[in-house]
């Protein structure tokens, strides 16, 4: 294809000219050259993002896996926590919500074991409230968000950050869900179990 009018080479920014050879370089046109040059050159690898490290933990410290089910949300829900040597509790409620359902999980393990613990849990929201400071916001602002907003469960979370402050011994840390970790696939079922035995008959 030829140039029809004077324009810019989309691939290396020179001019092309009417009459010129032309080609389509992904969204762009331009030179024949540069679109065919472009074409066979290698795609750069994509950038992958750092993991974010993991708050530290006590060496030795009890592992416990948590998780929280809603059906619907708000609708009726489910909280589960466990460890590996099957130690392990849940319980439902009705009407709540995922996130309140996580915050519980987590609440309700921190309560229910002593010593150095490490939290696993697939909610972002729970795990991130730690290790990234979020609750130290919250209390410096009366628990109001950046966003001036009053801190949504506020019940579950007041209780879950004294009781983790106070121990000094608990640590949170991230696990994607429905991934293949058989303990927090343990914990999602038991979870989704009370949702549904929470569920209005």
């Amino acid at each position: 294809m030829t140039a029809k009018y004077a324009t810019t080479c989309g691939v290396c920014s020179k001019p092309v000219q009417p009459g010129e050879e032309i080609a389509k370089s992904g969204e762009r046109w331009g030179h024949a050259a540069c679109a065919t040059e472009a074409a066979a050159a290698p795609t750069p690898p994509a950038k992958k993002r750092p993991a974010r490290p993991d708050m530290p933990a006590i060496e030795g410290a009890l592992e416990v896996w948590t998780d929280g089910a809603c059906s619907g949300n708000p609708g009726p829900g489910g909280w589960a926590w466990a460890t590996r040597d099957g130690r392990q509790a849940a319980g439902g409620e009705a009407p709540t919500t995922n996130q309140r359902m996580e915050i519980r999980a987590a609440l309700e393990a921190v309560r229910a074991l002593d010593g150095p613990l490490v939290v696993v849990s697939d909610s972002t929201y729970v795990v991130n409230c730690f290790r990234d400071g979020w609750w130290k916001g919250w209390i410096a602002r009366g628990w109001v968000t950046s966003a001036r907003k009053p801190v949504v469960s506020r019940d579950l979370w007041e209780p879950l950050v004294e009781l983790v402050e106070r121990r000094g011994d608990v640590s949170f840390r991230w696990v994607k869900g429905h991934s293949g970790d058989e303990m927090n696939d343990l914990v999602d079922r038991l979870a989704v179990e009370q949702s549904k035995s929470a569920a209005p008959a």
